[in-house]
C-alpha cells in the first residue's frame, strides 16, 4: 500500500483558484488509479476526480468539470488537482486515496478507493 499526505488546501475567495498536492511514500506509486473526493459538513464523501496510472485517463465530477484539472507525476510521486474559478459550493475537506487494485477505473464510489490521506480544507467565501 502507499502513505499519503495532501496539502494545499486554504482560505480563497469565490472566483479563485488553488493547486491540491497528494505526496505517496511507500509501495510504487505508479502503480496505482488514483482518486480526489471531497466531504463537506453533513454531506457523504464524494468523488471530484480520478485519474488512471499512467495520466492517460482522467475522470470529472459534473460539478467541476472545466474548472478543475488532475494531474499526476509518477517521477515524484505526486497527483495534483488544479481548482480553478472556485465556488462557495467547493468548500470542504478535500481527500486523495488509491484505487483498490483490480477495480476498473474509473470508479467513484469511495468504498473502492483505500489508503486514505488525512485530507486538507478548502474554503472558498462568497
Amino acid at each position: 500500500q502507499v502513505q499519503l499526505v495532501e496539502s494545499g488546501g486554504g482560505l480563497v475567495q469565490a472566483g479563485g483558484s488553488l493547486r491540491l498536492s497528494c505526496a505517496a511514500s511507500g509501495r510504487t506509486f505508479s502503480n496505482y488509479a488514483m482518486g480526489w473526493f471531497r466531504q463537506a459538513p453533513g454531506k457523504e464523501r464524494e468523488v471530484v476526480a480520478a485519474i488512471n496510472w499512467s495520466g492517460a485517463g482522467t475522470f470529472y465530477a459534473d460539478s467541476v468539470k472545466g474548472r478543475f484539472t488532475i494531474s499526476r507525476d509518477n517521477a515524484k510521486n505526486t497527483v495534483y488537482l488544479q481548482m480553478n474559478s472556485l465556488k462557495f459550493e467547493d468548500t470542504a475537506v478535500h481527500y486523495c486515496a488509491a484505487l483498490k487494485p483490480s477495480r476498473g477505473f474509473p470508479q467513484t464510489a469511495p468504498q473502492n478507493y483505500y489508503c486514505w490521506g488525512q485530507g486538507t480544507q478548502v474554503t472558498v467565501s462568497s
